[in-house]
Parts: C-alpha cells; structure tokens; sequence
C-alpha cells in the first residue's frame, strides 16, 4: 500500500510535493480504510482534480518514472533520462528527489532518492515505526564511505556474504539503484536476511501498477477467457451490470494472412513474440477497428478476433467489435478484479476518459463497496466533477492539483478546507473555491476575426 509519495524537481514539481494517503480527522466512512499494519491505516482511494495543464498527469508520469528507474535503471554510462523543472532558473542546478513511503511484507518503509541526470546522490531505505526510523542502508556521494549498510551487515555476518554486500555497494554504478542492483546481482540466494529489500522491490514490482489513459492493462487476460470459466463468468457478469447490452465474449480463431499485415508489421509482432521468455505473452492489436490477440505456439504464431456476443430478438446472437468506450470498460475489468483481490495499487491517469460520468461514479462505489475487507488501494486523476460528493468519498480522498504564478504543481487537499459533510463542494470546486479551475482570458481580447 502507498503511504505517501514526495516528488521535487520533476517536470512541474518545482519544490516538494506530497500526495498522503494517511486518513485524516474525519471519523466518516471508516471501511475507506485499510487494516493498519504496525498501527497504520491508510485510505482505499483518492481523486486529484485540476484543471488542463495543471500537473495531474506529470504527478503520475513522475510516479511511473521512479517504478521504472527502481525496476529497469538506465545502461551503465548512460544519462538518467528527465526532466527538471524549466521554469525556474535555479531549478537546473538543483538536484531532484523521490521518496515513496510503503506498506509491505506487514511492515511501513521510506524508501527514496536524490539524484541529477550523472548520479544518485542519496538513496536511502528505513523502516518506519512507533519507536522512529530504523535505518536499513543509507547511501551519499558526500560521506565517506559512501554507503552505510551496517544493519544489512548485522544480519549477514558471514565473511561471503559481508564481501557480498560490500562489493555489490561498490560495484553500484553512479546511474544505478542500490535496491536495483542488490536485486540484479541475486542479493536474495547470496545472503541470510535482506528481506526488507526484496519486500520493497517486489512492491514496485508486483503491486504498484501504472495506467495512462493508452494502457491496456493485462490485455493479454482476454485470451485466457474462453479457458477460465470463472474469468468468462466474471466478464459477462460485469459486462451486464455496467449495462453494455452484452452477454457474452468470445475468441475466434483467425487466420493472420486475412489480417493483410505489411511485412514490417508482421516481422515486429514475430520478433516481440518469439524473443519473449514468457509463454504466456501476447500481442494485442486493434486493426481497423477490431481487436486481435497474437501468442505463440509451437507451429508458429495464434491469432484470435476478440468480440463481445449481443442477444438478438427471437433468441439467437450476434457479434460485435465494439466502440472506444465498450472496449474501455472491458479493459477496466481485469482491473477490477485484481483490485478485489487485495494487495494491489493502481496509479490510474484521466480515469474517466471514453466512460460516462456515472460509469466512473459507480466504478468507485462498487469498489468501496466490495473492497471493505480489501488491502487495496485505486487512486486517480480526473477532470469527471460528479465524483465530488461526501457521499462517495471523503474529504480526505479529494485532492486537488494547482499551477502556481510560476507554472509550478502543488498539492493540496479538501481536507485543508472547512467544509460541512452536507456541503455541495462540486458547485465550489466549478466556481473556483479550490483553486483547480481553469484560468480563463478575456476572449473579447482574442484575434480570432479577420
């Protein structure tokens, strides 16, 4: 679970910004939150509204950034590859930082880094408890030795492994991540006890999950479905409630020369399949319209039309491929359903893009409904309005994005404001109560006649 993300000096973030998700006063709609782990409950959800242009989505480009800086890190040699802020001189000789405070392995961690496109110039990894931190490593280029790693150490106190450890601390390239490389180098079969690394580094590997408004998120499922029955029934279960006139999915074998795909096209989807360690992978692709699905198999390469099956009058059904918007919901189900699985943080950017306004608004509603002995956690930016009612959230779980005179983002919270539960606050937020709105010009000043 997220406890709270810090961003500085990132495309618009030019001092520090946090997002929480530490519940606030508010004693309303207790089941928002999760199970405290060492005494700490955090929220289920939040929105972050704002106006266009407003930094909503560098918050989750940001975010996307460290997973994969964390998970892939760059090539040694290599520039860290990002963006500072632009609009402010001193910016650019300032250092960025990054630090994402988690919940996992039934512990609470700090875990971040200081760095400019040469190196990292701090990272750090401490628990956080009722007694303070505890630090597990710490690393600075100013200090000497660089790298402080005596409570790993503490608990690998055999000669190899504290050679291990010193020499993989060492051997960090300035460009690279500790945590990254520990991980690379198979820190886990080389030592006694670094559990409180892998726990950190299997979050932003298997927990977090980052969807812009292009990602497809597990397309890949929709070819498992005619093979799960549970999974089929859970697609068509879902497909009526959100009222798509669909009552059912289906998978038909296609032959890929019908397709009349260029050879360049052709040769790439080979090349990603057949150079993919994974048996399970696939290849989606919508062409003129219609969903295909590409997997590998001994003789070659599967394809299959994906299509939705609609009741006829009279008792029969026909097929469809289906617009931008059904297509959008069906992508949502997967993740609906490894949201109600627990254990799972989706990062979720213009979350209302293609769905109607009380698609989203149920989207949620159901989630909270459902997840109330959940650990999961759905938080999103939107521009969808109707989703600012206490009724559906909290004040806690509202956030709102603000560009400064600077064109600098910063954070703040409903939960700043003093606001009566039976208040209408979309109305306010509409007339510009919380400052997320966009500043509009004089158009009687624009030259737009000839």
């Amino acid at each position: 679970m997220l406890i709270r993300y810090s961003v500085d000096n990132f495309l618009s973030f030019n001092r520090k910004t946090t997002l929480s998700m530490i519940p606030g006063k508010g004693s309303l709609k207790k089941e928002h939150k999760t199970r405290p782990a060492k005494g700490v409950s955090l929220l289920k959800t939040s929105i972050v509204l704002g106006a266009n242009a407003s930094g909503k989505t560098n918050l989750v480009k940001a975010m996307d950034f460290g997973r994969r800086f964390i998970l892939k890190g760059f090539p040694e040699g290599n520039l860290i590859d990002y963006s500072k802020f632009r609009l402010d001189k001193n910016a650019e000789s300032r250092d960025s930082m990054m630090e994402f405070e988690i919940q996992c392995g039934g512990k609470n961690y700090a875990y971040g880094f200081v760095f400019n496109m040469e190196t990292v110039v701090e990272e750090w990894l401490y628990e956080i408890g009722h007694q303070g931190e505890k630090m597990i490593f710490e690393r600075n280029i100013h200090n000497n030795p660089i790298f402080n790693i005596e409570n790993l150490l503490k608990k690998n106190p055999k000669s190899e492994e504290s050679q291990f450890l010193n020499f993989v601390a060492k051997g960090t390239p300035d460009n690279q991540l500790f945590l990254r490389e520990i991980t690379v180098r198979k820190g886990a079969a080389n030592t006694t006890d670094i559990s409180d690394l892998t726990n950190v580094f299997d979050w932003f590997l298997n927990s977090l999950k980052i969807v812009s408004p292009i990602t497809k998120y597990k397309e890949g499922i929709k070819s498992e479905i005619t093979n799960d029955a549970q999974l089929h029934k859970m697609y068509e279960d879902l497909l009526g409630y959100f009222g798509t006139g669909i009552d059912g999915v289906c998978l038909e074998d296609t032959d890929i020369d019908s397709l009349k795909l260029s050879d360049a096209k052709l040769k790439s989807i080979k090349d990603v399949l057949m150079n993919t360690k994974s048996e399970d992978y696939r290849v989606t692709m919508n062409i003129n319209g219609a969903m295909y699905i590409f997997s590998r198999v001994e003789n070659g390469i599967k394809v299959q039309h994906f299509m939705t099956r609609h009741p006829v009058a009279g008792g029969d059904h026909t097929y469809f491929d289906e617009s931008d918007g059904t297509n959008r919901i069906i992508d949502f189900i997967p993740l609906i359903i490894d949201l109600l699985k627990g254990g799972n943080v989706f990062i979720v950017d213009e979350i209302e893009r293609s769905l109607h306004p009380n698609l989203i608004y149920d989207i949620f509603d159901m989630y909270l409904e459902f997840a109330k002995d959940v650990n999961s956690q759905l938080i999103a930016t939107t521009h969808e309005s109707s989703l600012l009612t206490q009724k559906l959230l909290r004040k806690d779980e509202i956030w709102f994005a603000v560009k400064d005179e600077q064109g600098a983002t910063s954070l703040h919270s409903l939960e700043d404001y003093s606001v009566r539960f039976d208040k209408e606050i979309r109305k306010d937020y509409l007339l510009g109560r919380f400052k997320a709105v966009p500043r509009l010009g004089n158009r009687y000043e624009l030259s737009l006649k000839s």
